[in-house]
């Protein structure tokens, strides 16, 4: 009696109810950024970072510029009137795209009503998080692009960071619906928090929140220096030393950078940006000294190289 009536009640409650699983998130699929000098960025990606440039199945207008097979930074020509900031969207590696645009349709995400299909034979979709910021969900292809004959200074995407004003409100979208797990927070000084990380529900990449304000009627080439610092994706390294000696002896330092430094993370760590500003952090995969303000509640990502 009670099996037959566990059916009966499945049978008059809505499909909702069953909504499958989330599928697995695995890691970071890439960045998507504005460029207003295509040629002037391609000498950064390529020659300076070592990338590999291949064609855009997304968007054919665009350009990708890969990390690893499956890892990269999406450049898209600026459109007019766009503003100062230079990021189109961030986006996750999903085992299964039409699955996931699904789970989040059920949860009440504005979803698309289906996949996009990529020239490459992956998957993929955008939706909007709670603070308007496109994020995007790829189904790598069966068979991913080689990047045989490049050189890039690191073989992963360890984070990317966006400018986040509600941290609460995020949290009930990448927390609560996607699953996304604490991984470190902290700040300038002791008692405020700036930054906020958080893993991937199936893997240790992580999303990072950049929560210091944007400074109130500042002229459109500060904000776009201000944007570009805290949209941002860093590229893992297992030695910073050794990475930056590369990147000055094989002449691939034009560009502006910082002096390498240790983060209040206690991770080595050294910033350079491309053309339009958008920081590129390389960074150590393992602190070298005690983190500020929160200890490490998951474990590092695994180095690629």
């Amino acid at each position: 009696m009670t099996r037959l009536l566990a059916v009966l009640l499945s049978l008059s409650l809505p499909a909702a109810a069953f909504a499958q699983a989330r599928p697995a998130i695995t890691g970071i699929s890439h960045i998507a950024v504005y460029t207003t000098r295509p040629e002037a960025a391609e000498k950064y990606y390529v020659h300076d970072i070592g990338l590999f440039k291949g064609p855009d199945p997304e968007n054919p207008n665009g350009v990708r510029y890969y990390v690893n097979s499956t890892q990269f930074v999406e450049v898209l020509p600026f459109p007019g009137g766009a503003g100062p900031d230079r990021l189109d969207h961030l986006a996750y590696i999903t085992t299964d795209a039409e699955a996931l645009r699904a789970y989040l349709a059920a949860h009440k995400v504005d979803a698309p009503a289906q996949v996009e299909h990529g020239s490459d034979g992956s998957l993929w979709f955008h939706v909007k998080d709670p603070e308007g910021n496109t994020v995007g969900f790829v189904q790598p292809p069966a068979h991913p692009l080689s990047i045989a004959g490049a050189s890039p200074i690191g073989h992963r995407i360890i984070h990317v960071g966006m400018s986040v004003k509600n941290r609460e409100a995020e949290d009930a979208f990448y927390r609560e619906i996607l699953g996304f797990r604490p991984y470190w927070f902290g700040g300038m000084k002791p008692d405020r928090t700036d930054w906020v990380s958080q893993q991937v529900p199936d893997g240790h990449d992580w999303l990072e929140y950049m929560l210091s304000p944007l400074p109130a009627g500042a002229a459109p080439d500060v904000l776009q220096k201000q944007l570009g610092v805290l949209n941002h994706l860093s590229i893992g390294v297992v030695n910073m030393e050794k990475a930056v000696t590369t990147l000055d002896v094989e002449g691939r330092l034009d560009n502006q950078h910082t002096p390498m430094q240790i983060g209040r993370d206690g991770k080595w760590q050294y910033n350079l940006f491309d053309p339009d500003q958008t920081r590129l952090e390389l960074m150590e995969y393992s602190n070298v000294a005690k983190p500020c303000c929160s200890e490490f509640t998951a474990q590092n990502p695994v180095p690629a190289e």
